[in-house]
């Protein structure tokens, strides 16, 4: 394996030193890792493809990030809750749908939630709730596989944006 020799300034030791406490010593592969990313990054950027990040999970979850580039996005609502989807293709072909939920409320009245019309404003027995507002990240490797993840809906949108090619060569 051949050695090659990196020059780094004084004021970036402390950063490197940091690399090399995350990977567990191993500062071949952290610097290996960082440039792979930063490549994969800046071709996709040069593609039309950006940096996406997003949160997944209960309440603030944790972010996740990919590249790619966003197709539809598409809402609906209940009197409950609101869901918001977006749609993205990643460079490899692949679809990525972020699913964002509002938390979501209820509200019931009467000594077994059956309260309806006006006596359910009157009831001295009320029960309400509230969830977390959610967010899922789903992958689907192709069109079928994304219709089974999204609305029909959305679906017929997405068929839509696809149709056109991703670079279209102009003779001009």
């Amino acid at each position: 394996m051949p050695n090659k020799t990196i020059y780094v300034s004084d004021a970036d030791l402390p950063l490197l030193q940091r690399a090399q406490e995350l990977t567990g010593g191993n500062m071949s592969s952290a610097i290996v890792e960082a440039l792979r990313r930063l490549v994969d990054v800046e071709e996709g950027k040069r593609e039309g493809f950006q940096e996406v990040v997003v949160r997944v999970g209960p309440g603030e979850g944790r972010r996740q990030r990919f590249v790619g580039v966003l197709l539809v996005e598409w809402g609906r609502s209940t009197k409950d809750r609101v869901e918001e989807f977006r749609v993205y293709r990643g460079r490899s072909g692949k679809f990525v749908v972020h699913t964002t939920k509002s938390p979501e409320t209820s509200w019931t009245a009467g000594a077994n939630g059956s309260a309806q019309g006006w006596r359910k404003y009157l009831s001295s027995d009320q029960q309400w709730s509230t969830t977390a507002a959610t967010a899922t990240l789903d992958i689907a490797d192709d069109l079928d596989a994304l219709r089974e993840v999204i609305p029909p809906e959305l679906f017929a949108l997405v068929s839509d944006a696809t149709a056109d090619p991703v670079v279209e060569d102009l003779d001009i």
